[in-house]
């Protein structure tokens, strides 16, 4: 049965006072039967301090992070941060990280990208020891606690022990998706063509089966922009230049997570001169060079048809929890959007229970 969900924050939150805007959309979001709000942070707002709000206003719905980045925070903070607010919002929290990538890490906090991977092996398995109560002692590559040749001693976290909390992982890279298929609970996807879906969840497959999990088991989070309606060249005009943003823009020339997972998926020419395009400062032409094909495949866009087909799509690919974000010029537009996509993914689920969903 698919699941539902939607975020807040990001690369561009806070930008404006639009708080109560935020927080009206999350609780009417509850509302019409939203599974999960996932909190984002880029160089905007934290991942943490809207969630912690939205537990106080909100009863059901599950608060995640997608995703708190490993990099600023030791992993004795993150484990204090995860516990505490699965205590405050009653065990609805949900912890995502993710590396982000080196134009943020080393150009917003000032620490070197690499090795990323290891960073984040190392930060997980930390934070599984406080969440089992465990003493914090970890001699590893990047994490060395306590720091050898100081003052310190070995603690353990006063809070109680947690092991239920679920770990998502925030994943592009071909070993990174191993690891995520062999130790977290949860993917937070982006960059999912679900009809090239293995191009991703292959690795995953691979991490699943070697650790002695089913990959089935873990819950797939992707998803994309959501508009119903008849203003399909609009829709899908703007999700244009949505993608030209990853594509071009979300990493540096040598590093950018985005456009390799999309040139795995069968689009390497396409993504590469896009890039080139866009580096070269010749936005237009990067624009005009972003496939239809593309943009159908990566949106919930359009008539109600053309939203059902993609929704089956993801689902029929392995994701398990649609992660929407509403277009809309203000909160009620994207809430009347909101809930014809929820109406259609109810509608889903109705008809796989009875049989005829395919």
């Amino acid at each position: 049965m698919l699941k539902t969900s939607i975020g807040v924050g990001g690369a561009a939150s806070g930008r404006r006072d639009d708080w109560d805007e935020k927080v009206r959309f999350a609780v009417e979001a509850e509302r019409l039967g939203v599974d999960v709000v996932w909190s984002a942070e880029a160089w905007g707002q934290d991942a943490v301090a809207p969630l912690a709000y939205l537990a106080a206003v909100t009863s059901r719905i599950k608060l995640g992070t997608n995703i708190m980045q490993v990099t600023p925070r030791t992993p004795s903070l993150t484990a204090m941060t995860a516990l505490t607010m699965a205590s405050i919002s009653k065990g609805r929290f949900l912890l995502g990280l993710g590396v982000s990538g080196p134009q943020v890490v080393e150009g917003l906090h000032g620490v070197p990208f690499q090795p990323a991977f290891t960073r984040l092996r190392e930060h997980v398995e930390i934070v599984r020891l406080a969440f089992a109560g465990e003493p914090l002692e970890y001699h590893g590559q990047v994490y060395d606690q306590p720091r050898a040749g100081g003052e310190g001693k070995r603690l353990r976290l006063a809070q109680p022990a947690n092991p239920d909390i679920p770990i998502y992982l925030g994943t592009l890279s071909p070993k990174s998706l191993e690891y995520t298929g062999a130790v977290a609970d949860g993917w937070c996807g982006t960059a999912l063509v679900p009809e090239a879906a293995e191009a991703l969840f292959a690795p995953m497959r691979v991490g699943a089966e070697r650790a002695g999990r089913r990959f089935e088991d873990l819950d797939i989070v992707a998803g994309a922009r959501l508009g119903v309606g008849d203003d399909v060249e609009r829709y899908f005009e703007d999700e244009r230049r949505k993608l030209l943003n990853s594509l071009g823009a979300m990493g540096s020339a040598r590093t950018n997570f985005y456009n390799r997972a999309y040139q795995r998926a069968g689009y390497a020419d396409e993504a590469r001169e896009v890039q080139r395009l866009w580096k070269a400062g010749r936005r237009d032409d990067a624009l005009a060079l972003v496939p239809d094909e593309l943009v159908h495949q990566v949106s919930f866009l359009g008539t109600p048809d053309m939203v059902r087909e993609r929704l089956r799509a993801y689902r029929d690919a392995g994701v398990t929890t649609l992660r929407f974000e509403a277009i809309g010029r203000t909160v009620d537009e994207q809430l009347e959007h909101l809930a014809r996509g929820v109406d259609l993914v109810k509608e889903l689920n109705r008809a796989e229970v009875s049989g005829a969903g395919r």
